[in-house]
């Protein structure tokens, strides 16, 4: 039940009873002021949790990439061009373990502007790149890469999956919008293997 519909039941209630709302009746004056504080107090819950969801979305980024350079494949005369860019991120869980991802990016006018959608094209390779060491509660899938490819919720994800029978780390690649994914994906394993040797 909603504050309007539980106000208007108060209001015909008391209009009802001949006092109306408005009236000198102190009683219908209070039941308006409780009405009030009702419907400001929903008011303020709903913004809090458009709040939070918001923070959680733009929170969920794990990690920043670095950018390790950029090829243009098509030249614009207006706007930038589109380019396919190379990024680098250590895993933030598992140290000895970099990977390198490669997207697609959209130039143009839009792109230039922020407002083109990247196309699901990208690929993915990860690399021990020293002594890899696992946490003891390490989940058996994680998130541990987030790019957003466009202002609509789409965004490049890199998931974590633990293959404890064949000691590997498998690192999997999907382009996810908030509603449906794509089924575009790339994979890259790491074997769990003592550095060095």
């Amino acid at each position: 039940m909603t504050a309007h519909s539980i106000r208007d039941q108060v209001q015909s209630l008391c209009l009802l009873q001949g006092g109306g709302l408005e009236g000198s009746n102190p009683r219908a004056r209070l039941t308006r002021q409780r009405l009030d504080f009702f419907k400001t107090t929903q008011e303020q819950l709903s913004m809090k949790k458009i709040l939070l969801t918001l923070s959680v979305l733009l929170g969920s980024t794990t990690l920043a990439a670095d950018p390790v350079g950029c090829v243009t494949t098509a030249w614009k005369l207006i706007g930038a061009n589109h380019q396919v860019c190379v990024n680098a991120f250590d895993d933030p869980r598992v140290p000895g373990v970099t990977c390198h991802v490669s997207q697609a990016k959209t130039g143009g006018v839009a792109g230039s502007l922020g407002l083109a959608e990247d196309p699901s094209q990208f690929s993915l390779a990860c690399r021990q790149t020293g002594p890899i060491t696992l946490p003891d509660n390490l989940p058996k899938e994680e998130n541990v890469f987030n790019e957003d490819t466009s202002i609509f919720f789409k965004s490049t994800r890199v998931i974590r999956l633990l293959d404890a029978p064949h000691r590997t780390l498998v690192y999997l690649a999907i382009s996810r919008k908030l509603i449906e994914g794509a089924p575009a994906n790339s994979v890259s394993t790491v074997p769990i293997m003592p550095w060095g040797k």
